[in-house]
């Protein structure tokens, strides 16, 4: 078992754990999560959420971003400066469609959450640019 310093189980989940996660999911949740898709900009019903709370992976349940550490990028996707606990998302090379980024996963059970960009505030000069469809919110 692997543990995250804020106390979560970060294990990578088996293939069979995820479908079986994945078989309460709909269409558009599976297209972004599991096949690395994304959705429209400004359709996200997690955009304007200005509620206090936290960020979890929608298929795992892992912790990944607080309501603290969101701001409005003006991108069209919910957008955040860091992570939960940094050990909680994992970031890979991206060359798709022709440029270069920097994909960012569910570090439990890689479901595609958004991308990472260096153009975010301080204290991080991170923006992790989220899909809503791949996150659950709990309010506090």
């Amino acid at each position: 078992m692997t543990m995250s310093e804020s106390g979560y189980d970060i294990t990578p989940l088996g293939k069979e754990d995820i479908e079986k996660l994945a078989s309460g999911l709909s269409a558009e949740e599976k297209r972004v999560l599991l096949d690395h898709g994304t959705e429209r900009p400004f359709c996200g019903t997690l955009l304007d959420n200005k509620q206090d709370g936290t960020y979890f992976c929608r298929l795992c349940e892992l912790p990944l971003f607080r309501s603290d550490a969101k701001f409005d990028s003006g991108t069209g996707w919910p957008s955040f400066f860091q992570p939960y606990d940094p050990r909680h998302v994992a970031s890979l090379e991206d060359n798709s469609l022709g440029m270069a980024r920097t994909e960012v996963r569910c570090a439990r059970c890689d479901s595609h959450l958004g991308h990472v960009f260096p153009d975010g505030p301080p204290p991080t000069g991170q923006r992790f640019c989220l899909n809503s469809v791949a996150l659950n919110f709990q309010p506090d």
